[in-house]
């Protein structure tokens, strides 16, 4: 298979398997699904999506997450894991959002990316799914397919995203980011699958016999 077919086959079993691609992270606004997206590094959706009730029941908007002490928002949020560095990061760009954006979440990269805590990765995240702009955020999951499915050499995270802006139409990047994410944790799991027992990989690479070793990004 030449690159393309294989990222034709990848797009038409997405499309079949998940024709629907919900938002995993619970949010009722752009400020708290960047929280629950900053929230939810290293540390798994369905963990997130048990501690931000009762974060955003204490505070929901940028103003109130602004008057929400530091220690307040760690005991909350410790289980997501990194707890000081993300409790810092919460307060402080709750802050710069009353301050300097009159509580209304950027929509672009450059602003977004300078808020505490928040990368290009969460970014992009924000952008596709708060505002609908494409973007194609690229986390372990999508990083370590990329690699068993022959679409980028996985050099970095940066170099995937790259490769598979190219390989992918733009009016497809934010429901495939998801799509992607979503066959990962059901069928080409790290520890699992190994690049040679999902639908994906072994149509990829029918000839491949020993478990495929991703970069890590």
């Amino acid at each position: 298979m030449k690159k393309s077919e294989r990222a034709l086959f990848v797009s038409e079993t997405l499309n079949r398997v998940y024709p629907s691609t919900p938002i995993p992270l619970d949010h009722s606004s752009n400020f708290t699904l960047l929280v629950a997206v900053l929230l939810s590094a290293q540390c798994t959706d369905e963990r997130v999506n048990q501690v931000t009730p009762e974060l955003f029941k204490l505070a929901s908007t940028p103003f109130g997450m602004s008057k929400v002490s530091e220690d307040i928002i760690y005991k909350i949020i410790k289980p997501c894991g990194l707890g000081p560095k993300k409790s810092k990061a919460i307060k402080e760009l709750s802050i710069i959002l009353t301050d300097k954006y009159d509580q209304v979440v950027p929509c672009n990269f450059l602003d977004l990316e300078r808020l505490p805590g928040v990368g290009h990765k969460t970014a992009s995240v924000v952008m596709s799914q708060g505002f609908g702009i494409p973007a194609f955020a690229v986390d372990t999951h999508i990083h370590r397919l990329a690699q068993r499915w022959g679409l980028t050499d996985g050099k970095n995270v940066k170099k995937t995203e790259a490769d598979l802006k190219k390989l992918f139409p733009e009016s497809s990047w934010n429901k495939l980011h998801l799509q992607i994410i979503f066959w990962g944790r059901e069928f080409c799991q790290a520890k699992a699958c190994y690049g040679l027992k999902c639908d994906i990989c072994s149509t990829c690479y029918p000839k491949r016999i020993k478990p495929f070793i991703h970069k890590k990004p």
